[in-house]
């Protein structure tokens, strides 16, 4: 069964509002190479609406830094899922919606061949989380107490603690520290 990768950026504090804070070429570094193990990523449409069409532009017109166009140049190339009741299509080909039966279209996606499924955002990795089908969690913690902004998981409803156990950590150029964990 394909792994769901759940990864996203946060403060010190918690807060995983990206306005917040700035990330570096190491960070996109980092996710490109996340994103480098995956053919499918999976988003709500908030997190949809901020990734596509930014990222497939940059692709075609090259317009950031090398690390930018590296990592817009993986992500075009991804099969793409939004999860949305509010959009009724989509002007990119690469991309499906889910409406309805989330659960068992995420399982039934995870049972298919391929490489592993990216996911990120907040309130669907909840849902996910809570229905037990994330299986990596990736959390890079920048160096910055911001005081304020959307904190992680306050969503979240578990019947019982999960259980993690840190399968790398690695401390970026940036000094923002990228910590990788796995359900026991």
């Amino acid at each position: 069964m394909r792994k769901l990768i759940y990864g996203i950026n946060l403060s010190l504090d918690g807060c995983c509002d990206h306005t917040k804070f700035s990330g570096g070429d190491d960070i996109l570094d980092y996710f490109r190479e996340l994103l480098e193990g995956v053919d499918l990523i999976i988003y709500g449409r908030k997190t949809y609406d901020l990734m596509v069409p930014f990222w497939p532009e940059v692709a075609q017109t090259q317009s950031l830094n090398e690390a930018g166009n590296a990592f817009a140049k993986v992500f075009a190339n991804l099969q793409r899922v939004v999860v949305s009741n509010s959009i009724n299509n989509v002007d990119d080909e690469q991309t499906i919606i889910i409406r309805d039966n989330l659960k068992e279209e995420i399982i039934r996606l995870k049972q298919l061949p391929g490489k592993a499924i990216s996911t990120g955002g907040v309130e669907l990795p909840a849902r996910l989380i809570e229905w037990d089908l994330v299986d990596e969690f990736h959390m890079v913690v920048h160096p910055v107490i911001v005081g304020e902004g959307r904190r992680l998981f306050t969503e979240i409803s578990l019947p019982e603690c999960l259980g993690l156990k840190l399968g790398a950590s690695n401390t970026l150029n940036s000094g923002c520290v990228a910590l990788r964990y796995e359900r026991i």
